[in-house]
C-alpha cells in the first residue's frame, strides 16, 4: 500500500482544542457527532494494516506480551473507556512509542533501549494512553467541524512515516509548505502534551508507580541530547522543555513515595533487547560478561549472557549459566524459556518437551509458553498437534499476523493446503494488502471444488474482505 502523502499531515495542523488548568476535558456528544468512538476504532484498524505493510516488526513472542501485559495493566486504571487495543512493536532502535485513534499502540524497540527502569517506560506509554483517553484527535476535529475522514487519514500518514523513519522528509515537507499552520499546530499541541502528561501522571500513580519516573526520563533525555542534532523521534514529537520538567517534576512530587520503579522482568525483556541491537551475539556476550565480572551477582547479565551464548553454539557454558538463575527461581517463566531453547538447540527435545509440559501446568495462558511449545512440536515433525495449538492460540489472539503466518506454515506443512490459502489471506488482510487476501481466497475456493459448505464459507469470508477493502479506501480518499 502506497504512503499518503506527507504534504496532506499539513491540513492536520488545526487539529487540537487546548486543555486548561487541571479540568478534564468534556469528551460528550460534541466530539462523538464529528466522529464517533466506533469511526476512530474503525480508522485505526486500516491505520494499523498500513503500517503493518511498510514497517519490520519484532516478532520475539516474550516482548510482544510484556508489551500488551503492561499497557493492559496501565490501561486498567486509565480514562481510556474503549480498551479494544492492539499492539505493534516496531524493530527499530530509534526511542519512540505512540498512540493512533482506535486503541492503536505503537513501541519501537528503542524504547526499551533508552527506558533504563520499568517506572520509566511506563511513563512513556502512560503518556500516550492518556492522548487515548482523552481523544485528542476527535476533539481536534471538533474545532474544525468541515475537516472529515479523510484528513484524519492523513494525519495518521504522518504518524506512519515517522514510525518507518521517514519523520524528517515528511516534516522537511511540511514546513516548507504549511509554516503559519504549523505554529498554530505548536501552540495546540503544547496544550495536548501538557494535559497527556497531567493525565499520564496521574495514571502512573493509580497503577503502583512511582509517578516521578516521568520527569525523571525527561530530565535524563534532555541531559543525553542536549548537543544532539538529530535526537530521537520521540524528542521531535514529544519536546522536552525546562517548562515541561518543571511542571511534571512539581505534579509528581505532589504524590507519596514508594511506588514502584522497576522490576526485574523488565530488565530481562531489555537484556533480549539489547541481544537483538548488538551487532552479533558475540559482542552481545562480552557485554553482557563485562557487567557479569563487575556484578557477580547480577541475574540479569547472567540471563543476557546465556541467551547470547546459546546463540553462539556456547551450549555448555549457556547452561552453566542458566543453572544458578533457575535453583534461585525454579519456576520463573523467563528462565525456563531460556533453558528450553537451549534444549532445543542441543537437540535434546526430550528434555525441552518434559520442561514444557510442566510449564504449562503452572502458565496454561501464556501466550510466549505457548507458542515455544509449537515451536517445539514442528521441531519434533508433530505438525498435525501443532495445527492445533496454533487453532487454540488464534481464539486468544485472532489479529496476531505473527501467528496467522505460522498457522500458513504449519498448515501446509501439514498437507492442509485449503487451510494454508486461508490463512495466509487472513495474514495479508492483516498487513493490508487485500489484493493478495483475495488472490489466496480464490485458491483455496477452487481447491474446496464440490465441498459447498466450505465453498460457501470462503466466499462468505471473500465478500467480508471486499466490504473491509472498500471501508478502508473510502476512509483513505
Amino acid at each position: 500500500m502506497t504512503l499518503l502523502r506527507p504534504t496532506l499531515l499539513a491540513l492536520a495542523c488545526l487539529l487540537a482544542l487546548p486543555a486548561h488548568g487541571d479540568d478534564l476535558p468534556s469528551l460528550g456528544d460534541a466530539s462523538s457527532a464529528i466522529v464517533s468512538p466506533e469511526q476512530e476504532h474503525d480508522l485505526g484498524r486500516a491505520w494499523l494494516a498500513m503500517l503493518r505493510s511498510q514497517v519490520k516488526q519484532l516478532p520475539d513472542a516474550q516482548l510482544k506480551d510484556f508489551v500488551e501485559t503492561s499497557v493492559y495493566r496501565l490501561a486498567e486504571t486509565s480514562q481510556v473507556q474503549d480498551r479494544r487495543l492492539e499492539f505493534v512493536i516496531i524493530d527499530s532502535k530509534e526511542l519512540n512509542a505512540f498512540a493512533a485513534p482506535g486503541g492503536i499502540v505503537g513501541v519501537n524497540g528503542g524504547l526499551f533501549l533508552g527506558a533504563q527502569t520499568e517506572g520509566e517506560y511506563a511513563g512513556v506509554l502512560a503518556h500516550e494512553l492518556a492522548h487515548l483517553s482523552q481523544r485528542h484527535f476527535a476533539r481536534g476535529l471538533e474545532a474544525q467541524q468541515r475537516m472529515q475522514l479523510p484528513l484524519m487519514a492523513a494525519l495518521l500518514a504522518g504518524v506512519v512515516m515517522a514510525a518507518a523513519g521517514a519523520g524528517d522528509a515528511g516534516m522537511a515537507t511540511i514546513f516548507g509548505s504549511q509554516a503559519a499552520a504549523i505554529q498554530n499546530q505548536r501552540g495546540f499541541s503544547r496544550q495536548n502534551e501538557a494535559e497527556a502528561d497531567r493525565i499520564g501522571i496521574l495514571n502512573l500513580e493509580k497503577a503502583g508507580y512511582d509517578p516521578r519516573n516521568m520527569p525523571n526520563m525527561f530530565e535524563r533525555l534532555a541531559r543525553q541530547y542536549q548537543f544532539d542534532g538529530k535526537p530521537p523521534e520521540f524528542l521531535l514529537t514529544h519536546p522536552v522543555t525546562e517548562s515541561r520538567i518543571a511542571d511534571t517534576r512539581n505534579r509528581a512530587e505532589q504524590s507519596p513515595k514508594g511506588g514502584k520503579e522497576d522490576s526485574t522482568l523488565y530488565q530481562l525483556m531489555r537484556a533480549r533487547v539489547q541481544l537483538m541491537y548488538e551487532e552479533t551475539p558475540g559482542l552481545a556476550a562480552k557485554r553482557f560478561r563485562a557487567q557479569l565480572d563487575e556484578n557477580p551477582g547480577n541475574d540479569v547479565a547472567r540471563y543476557g549472557l546465556a541467551i547470547a551464548q546459546t546463540k553462539t553454539g556456547q551450549l555448555n557454558e549457556a547452561r552453566e549459566n542458566l543453572r544458578p538463575l533457575l535453583v534461585k527461581a525454579p519456576n520463573d517463566l523467563t528462565y525456563n524459556l531460556a533453558e528450553v531453547d537451549l534444549d532445543i538447540t542441543n537437540n535434546r527435545l526430550a528434555d525441552a518437551q518434559q520442561r514444557v509440559d510442566r510449564l504449562l501446568t503452572l502458565y496454561p495462558d501464556s501466550y510466549p509458553l505457548n507458542q515455544t511449545r509449537i515451536d517445539l512440536l514442528l521441531k519434533q515433525g508433530r505438525t498435525a498437534d501443532a495445527e492445533k495449538g496454533l487453532d487454540a492460540l488464534l481464539k486468544s489472539r485472532p489479529e496476531d499476523p505473527d501467528v496467522w503466518y505460522m498457522v500458513a506454515e504449519t498448515r501446509g506443512q501439514n498437507g492442509n493446503i485449503i487451510g494454508l490459502h486461508q490463512a495466509r489471506a487472513e495474514y495479508f488482510a492483516l498487513v493490508g494488502d487485500f489484493q493478495q487476501a483475495q488472490q489466496q481466497l480464490d485458491f483455496a475456493k477452487r481447491r474446496a471444488g464440490d465441498n459447498f459448505p466450505l465453498a460457501s464459507r470462503i466466499d462468505a469470508r471473500q465478500k467480508e474482505m471486499m466490504e473491509q477493502e472498500r471501508r478502508v479506501k473510502e476512509m483513505m480518499r
